[in-house]
């Protein structure tokens, strides 16, 4: 490939890229409109881990950790994340969902996924395999560069 046809391709990739973002924060609104992606996605990483600290969330997205704090704070306050004491560590706060903070994630999990079955109702199962395994491929891959524009982050793929 030559360099301009693989320097075409990284623009489109990072504009469609962006054009996903912004439609998943779109659809993110309308599935929960009292919470926000960032906090959604704060609560989601909660559960998947089955409890973790503020700071390894910080980490994980790269924010700040009074950024996780407030957001924290917000989930809280709605009753949908508490803190429990570290088992190994009584000294360390361990962030879990609450049963409400549970149920909203379960409430939205049948939409989000009958969105994406919508969408992608054409494909092939070879074309959601690659597209799967491409997936798989680029977020393995981390961040290595800068942080992108606001409007245009969205949150890092676990691990």
């Amino acid at each position: 490939m030559s360099d301009g046809a693989r320097e075409t391709s990284l623009d489109t990739i990072q504009r469609e890229l962006t054009a996903f973002a912004r439609r998943a924060r779109a659809a993110a609104a309308r599935l929960h409109p009292e919470l926000p992606l960032v906090s959604y996605t704060l609560l989601a990483h909660i559960d998947d881990r089955q409890g973790c600290r503020a700071t390894d969330l910080a980490a994980h997205y790269l924010l700040d950790k009074s950024t996780v704090s407030r957001q924290i704070a917000a989930l809280e306050k709605m009753g949908l994340v508490e803190r429990r004491p570290d088992p190994d560590d009584h000294r360390v706060q361990v962030l879990h969902p609450t049963d409400a903070g549970t149920r909203l994630l379960a409430s939205t999990q049948a939409s989000r996924l009958a969105a994406y079955e919508e969408r992608l109702k054409d494909w092939s199962a070879e074309d959601l395999a690659a597209f799967a395994g491409y997936l798989l491929r680029y977020n393995a891959t981390g961040d290595t560069g800068p942080p992108a524009p606001i409007g245009e982050s969205w949150p890092k793929p676990r691990p």
